[in-house]
């Protein structure tokens, strides 16, 4: 089937991306603080590439542009999500390629993305997209009610 992919830039698409983006990220639980946080990240250079199935939004990747002494300038890839029904279909893929598409095209050194320990089907996706492992991610939230 064919999808076509484009960016989100508005707030009427990104309500049409909520309900495949709390599939990967069920914390969010309110479509408006969804929407008014994604007009803030895109104010700070997130993206979200969707692909869509003629109205439905069956596919999302969602990054940025970035610059450290790690990497040099990379692209980061926060969200990756394909609608259930989909998987396995290759669209995950065809989104990955698009996203490293753009980070040829704007000259970064590297396509980065975590996943999370937890998720060994990504993880096989991941290294068969040529993606390698090189490291841990190290979180501590620094909400009060979370401290020990």
């Amino acid at each position: 089937m064919a999808y076509t992919l484009r960016h989100l830039t508005d707030q009427q698409a990104f309500e049409a991306s909520f309900d495949l983006m709390r599939i990967l990220r069920p914390h969010i639980a309110d479509p408006a603080n969804y929407v008014a946080q994604l007009l803030r990240q895109t104010a700070q250079g997130y993206r979200l590439l969707a692909a869509w199935d003629a109205e439905r939004v069956v596919g999302l990747a969602g990054y940025r542009t970035l610059e450290n002494l790690l990497y040099g300038r990379f692209i980061y890839v926060d969200d990756l999500v394909v609608h259930p029904d989909l998987q396995r279909s290759g669209l995950g893929a065809r989104l990955l390629d698009a996203v490293r598409a753009e980070a040829v095209q704007h000259d970064c050194a590297h396509f980065v993305l975590d996943t999370g320990l937890h998720m060994p089907l990504a993880q096989r996706f991941y290294f068969r997209q040529g993606l390698l492992a090189h490291g841990m991610h190290f979180t501590q939230s620094l909400q009060t009610e979370n401290r020990p």
